[in-house]
């Protein structure tokens, strides 16, 4: 297990849209998910969209941050009805799901175990990425640089004048591919 999970993320591009969203409690965190799952949806429908190749959505945030309830919210959204696990100790949980827009995979991603960067490339996860799914990492920074730059990365945070964790988180939103940025349009 890693000393700090705060590994550095390695220097991305210019966002090309970013937005913020107040998550005022657990409700809103779930209203944002569902918000994301259509907008996933629309986005691998839009005729004016190009093909839609897979989406990669990296999650930040402290332990605790909401990014697993919102994973869940997103899946549940997408049309999951089963149980929905922290991929924490078999670092990723696989999805087939039938959504309004056709087939879709799913994989939830959790490297916050990996103690090294080649950790990633030794667990042979590329082949999940390349194949026109929707991957959402959870602690991204634990694979160092060796991951793509994402189609969007959702940072969750408290509020900069939180005096109370139970209270709301922030979500920092950017996008860095179009297909990213249509969906970050949508939400």
């Amino acid at each position: 297990m890693p000393e700090s999970p705060a590994r550095t993320t390695p220097d991305f591009p210019d966002a090309l849209l970013e937005r913020r969203f107040d998550l005022r409690d657990e409700t809103a965190t779930i209203a944002f998910g569902e918000r994301f799952a259509r907008a996933i949806d629309a986005t691998r429908t839009d005729a004016s969209s190009e093909r839609f190749t897979g989406l990669q959505v990296q999650l930040i945030g402290d332990l605790g941050a909401g990014k697993t309830t919102l994973v869940r919210a997103t899946l549940r959204a997408l049309g999951h009805a089963g149980r929905v696990k922290s991929p924490t100790y078999t670092l990723v949980e696989p999805y087939a799901l039938d959504t309004a827009s056709g087939s879709l995979d799913v994989y939830h991603f959790d490297l916050y175990r990996f103690a090294e960067p080649a950790e990633w490339a030794d667990a042979g996860f590329r082949e999940y990425f390349d194949a026109g799914a929707v991957c959402l990492v959870e602690w991204p920074q634990q694979a160092g640089g060796l991951l793509d730059v994402p189609d969007l990365m959702f940072r969750l945070s408290l509020p900069q004048d939180a005096s109370n964790e139970e209270e709301g988180r922030v979500l920092n939103a950017r996008a860095f591919s179009e297909i990213g940025k249509s969906c970050l349009e949508r939400c």
